[in-house]
């Protein structure tokens, strides 16, 4: 069994487009393709670094610190939304930790 992972959009772009170079993408490919090249906003290399700054704040998990990636929030509601099936409530203060982080990639 393959070991799954999550990726943010600009991971798929960039495995995508490498594979439409190999060979002929399937047509859910192309439409995940497409869908890439429209809503990533950041190249893979400063998706890492922003992975790897949003995962030193200790509080976020892999899967909302990756959907934060994707969506680059500029609100403190779009942050509350991403954490909304989370138990615990965010705070005031992490939440704009959280901004100010996504903030210095935009």
């Amino acid at each position: 069994m393959e070991d799954k992972k999550i990726a943010a959009l600009a991971d798929v772009l960039e495995i995508l487009t490498e594979r439409q170079d190999e060979q002929e993408l399937t047509s859910e490919q192309k439409l995940a393709l497409e869908h890439c090249q429209k809503f990533s906003r950041l190249e893979s290399k400063k998706v890492k670094k922003l992975l790897k700054e949003i995962g030193e704040l200790g509080f976020v998990t892999e899967p909302n610190a990756v959907k934060i990636v994707d969506i680059m929030p500029t609100h403190p509601d779009d942050v509350r939304v991403i954490f909304a099936k989370e138990r615990a409530n965010l705070e005031k203060k992490d939440v704009e930790k959280i901004l100010s982080i996504v903030e210095k990639y935009l």
